[in-house]
Formats: C-alpha cells, sequence, structure tokens
C-alpha cells in the first residue's frame, strides 16, 4: 500500500465502535460460527473456508486505526514519514477549492524552519524542497481535493545513531516509544524527531493563505526568552516578519537577541543545550471562532502547541501571571471604538473569553525545554535493562526555539481556519438572502440563465478561467 493511500482517518475512530455496530459483528460472529458447524465434515474437522472466516474475524478484532497523526475536524491535516526514511510530508484535506496557492508560498514557510540555517541550529544540511503531488490543477488553483505534500530527506547519516540503538536518550522519546510500540525507528529519532514538523509547517502555510484572503489575519510568532534572557519592548500593534527574521535568534528586539545567541552559544560549545518561550500573536482573527465547552478555541490552541516536539508549557494572554491579580485588576473593560466597533480597553484575555474569540490580538505563549540529545555523558540504561554511560552523537540543535517559531506559526493557522470553516457551517448557515449557489451548485453556467454561454464571465461561473482560454492552455502542443 503506498504512503499517501493508507492516510488514516480522525482519531476519534481509534478504539470507537457504535452500538449498531456492535451489533453487526455479534451477528457476523454468529454467522462465523454457524458456517463453521455447518461446514465441519470428516471427523469434525474444520473445512479450510471456516478457517478463513476466523482469520479474517481475529484481524478484523484486530485493527486499529490513525494513532495520533492526523489534526483537526473540517481542515485535517495528515503528517507522515521518519526522520531518515525516504521523506516526510503531509496529506492535507477539507482544503476549499478555487484557493490560489503555489509551491513558492509553501516553499517560504519550509525554509524558515529548515536545519542549517546558523551556528545556533542543527548542522544537518537539508534543502527540504517540496513537491505537491495532488490536489492543486496545473493553474494553480486547489481542487477541493486532498493536497499532497512530499518533502524528501537526502543529509541523513543512519551511522550516527550507534551508540542510542540500545542505550536510551534520557528526556527522550527513545524509552516510550519501546514501551509503547516495542519497536521504533532508532536513526534521528523517527516519528518523535521535529523533521516530522515539515507536514505541518506546509499544511500551516495553505491555512495561512485562507486565513489572509478571508479576513487578512496575520500569524506571527517570535522568540522572546531564552534560559533567563527576556525579550523587551516588543510591540504586538506593529510587530512585522521582517523585525522577527532580522536575526537568527528570531528575537524582534536586537539587543535582546545578541544575549540570546551568546546564551545559546555558551551551552553549543560544551555539548550542552538550553530551553525558551516562543510568543505568538493573531492580528485580525475573526470573532466567533471557539464553541462552549470542549472545544474552546484555546483549548485547541493547547493541545496544537503542546503536540510539537520538546514543548512542556502553554499561557494564553496573562496566563499563569493573572493568578497574581484580583478580578479588578484582571478583568478587560469593554468601550465602543468609533471605527471598529466593540473593543476592549487591555487585553489581558488574550483575545480570547469563554472560548471564543473577541476580535483582539491572539496573545500566546508557547515553553520549550532544552533539546534532550546532548553529547555530554550521562547515565541512561539500554534496551536490556542495563545501566551504562551515554555520550550521544549526531546534529541536533543546541537550542530549539529560533526554528519552532514557523512551527508555532502553522500550529495556530491550522486551529484557526478549522475553526473558521466550522464557524462558518454552524453559524452562517441560515438568513442567507440566495442559496442557489449551495442548492444548485457552484458552476453558475449551467443552471444560471445569466450565465450560461458565458454570459456572466468566467469566475462567475465558478471557474478562474474562460473556456477558450482553459482549452488553450490545457491543449497538447
Amino acid at each position: 500500500m503506498s504512503m499517501l493511500a493508507a492516510a488514516p482517518t480522525t482519531q476519534a475512530s481509534v478504539g470507537v465502535r457504535s452500538a449498531g455496530a456492535n451489533h453487526l459483528a455479534a451477528k457476523q460472529s454468529r454467522g462465523i460460527v454457524g458456517a463453521a458447524a455447518a461446514v465441519r465434515g470428516n471427523h469434525g474437522k474444520p473445512a479450510q473456508s471456516a478457517r478463513i472466516s476466523a482469520a479474517a474475524r481475529r484481524s478484523s478484532r484486530l485493527s486499529v486505526r490513525a494513532q495520533g497523526s492526523t489534526f483537526g475536524r473540517l481542515f485535517r491535516v495528515t503528517t507522515f514519514g521518519e526522520s531518515h526514511g525516504g521523506g516526510v510530508g503531509c496529506v492535507v484535506d477539507g482544503v476549499p477549492p478555487r484557493l490560489n496557492i503555489t509551491r513558492e508560498e509553501l516553499q517560504y514557510e519550509l525554509d524558515r524552519r529548515r536545519p542549517g540555517q546558523s551556528r545556533i541550529t542543527t548542522p544537518r544540511n537539508e534543502e527540504d524542497s517540496c513537491e505537491i503531488l495532488s490536489g492543486v490543477g496545473l493553474d494553480g488553483v486547489t481542487l477541493g481535493t486532498p493536497i499532497a505534500v512530499l518533502v524528501r530527506n537526502k543529509d541523513h547519516r543512519s551511522q550516527d545513531y550507534g551508540e542510542i540503538a540500545v542505550a536510551y536518550r534520557p528526556s527522550h522519546a527513545d524509552a516510550t516509544y519501546d514501551m509503547k510500540y516495542g519497536v521504533r525507528a532508532i536513526a534521528g529519532g523517527g516519528r518523535s524527531s521535529a523533521r516530522e514538523t515539515i507536514g505541518r509547517v506546509a499544511a500551516g502555510a495553505i491555512a495561512k493563505k485562507v486565513l489572509k484572503e478571508i479576513a487578512g489575519t496575520e500569524i506571527l510568532a517570535y522568540v522572546s526568552q531564552v534560559r533567563d534572557v527576556v525579550a523587551t519592548g516588543v510591540d504586538h500593534e506593529t510587530l512585522t516578519m521582517e523585525e522577527v527574521e532580522a536575526n537568527i535568534a528570531r528575537c524582534p528586539d536586537q539587543a535582546s537577541a545578541d544575549k540570546m545567541i551568546e546564551a545559546i552559544d555558551k551551552v553549543r560549545v560544551r555539548g550542552d543545550s538550553c530551553g525558551g518561550v516562543v510568543t505568538c500573536i493573531v492580528r485580525g482573527c475573526p470573532r466567533g471562532l471557539g464553541a462552549p465547552v470542549f472545544d474552546k478555541l484555546e483549548a485547541d490552541l493547547a493541545k496544537a502547541m503542546m503536540s510539537l516536539p520538546a514543548t512542556k508549557g502553554f499561557e494564553v494572554g496573562s496566563g499563569f501571571e493573572g493568578v497574581n491579580t484580583t478580578g479588578t485588576a484582571h478583568n478587560d473593560e469593554f468601550y465602543m471604538d468609533p471605527d471598529t466597533g466593540l473593543r476592549t480597553r487591555t487585553n489581558r484575555s488574550g483575545g480570547i473569553q469563554g472560548g471564543i474569540s473577541n476580535g483582539e490580538i491572539v496573545e500566546l505563549r508557547i515553553a520549550f525545554k532544552p533539546t534532550s540529545t546532548i553529547t555530554q555523558a550521562q547515565q541512561t540504561v539500554n534496551r536490556e535493562g542495563v545501566e551504562q554511560e551515554l555520550k550521544a552523537r549526531g546534529r541536533h540543535d543546541p537550542c530549539v526555539v529560533p526554528r519552532a517559531v514557523p512551527m508555532v506559526e502553522a500550529m495556530v493557522a491550522l486551529v484557526l481556519v478549522d475553526h473558521l470553516m466550522m464557524h462558518f457551517a454552524q453559524c452562517n448557515l441560515l438568513g442567507r438572502d440566495d442559496y442557489s449557489d449551495l442548492v444548485q451548485g457552484n458552476m453558475k453556467s449551467l443552471y444560471d440563465p445569466a450565465h450560461i454561454g458565458g454570459a456572466g464571465g468566467a469566475s462567475a461561473g465558478g471557474a478562474t478561467m474562460s473556456v477558450k482560454d482553459m482549452s488553450a492552455a490545457f491543449s497538447e502542443d
């Protein structure tokens, strides 16, 4: 089975079977038993068909779907691949049709997360050049079908992982993967490697494009802390991508960035690592995203952030600092802005109240632990349960936060576009003046007299090109 064809279904299907399915399974089970009894022939031995049925029943009982590699409800992303395998990537399902998207837009985001960018990132030299395999037409327009993106691995050195083939890296996923699966991809860490996030970043580029076109939404993340160095003076109202990308630390406060780089260099040269904090803001977030109780916007954002490698903490708005205040000091008072309407004078809520976005800037902070793979000697245990010393080799980030910036932005974008689609489907279905596109379809030239024969223009017919231009573009020479 091909890698793409094996894309799993949603996580909700894991280990869940409805009462109807159980009833059907019981009937099938009784049918199998009855068939086995009916076909017992000479000396009561089961016939071949009975044995096959029993095997099929066992196979069905042991089947498992979607073990945690799919994210989202309507805008669904499945990532695939291991760090030292043939490649990594994603399948994005639920992308709205007729969205203009180019490979270059995806590549821009992938270049921001690629390894080998500077001395404070892993020296692994990968181009991370992406290929769009499906879901986008030759004219660069999404088809509404799954978009598959592949990035091939080229600069992997599996020989560097000889020591950890049997010895577990402290605080790494090596031991827990063995506990769960009894087997793991040793070279590069397999799915636990940050290389898995390539698929997230590629999908996030598509989500960013949707949000930008619909609401003008901007998602910007930056490094706000490395060890005890904290950025100061960053204005979330005016922050730009250019300021974030102005230095290798991805901190818009240059003075703090210099201190962060120095802090990373200190641990890097002695084979150690350090952690930090990434702050992410969303400007122009549509109001009304999120749902009460279990599907609150910050709840889904928290899951998205904590699914990233090395994350250990998440805050929105005032976060844990809010416990030091009182209600009168913490509440965001409302007022009416003559240009934009309802606003809050402060933003301790971080743009989310009651689990629903209120139109203010969404403010998040995500804590990343020090990279677990270091070259200093540490005590550990091997797969046979024997204690030993480990000095790991390989190429690893001394601090993950500079490259985590585009990963955080991508996951925020995936959450927001998923909630935007759910919000529109539920809250904007009724009360429309015109339901013709919903009832008749999106190609008006097939049912609307005003557009039949191209009278209404190509865009009004649901196509991006006229019949004549399309015929010319796709004709063979």
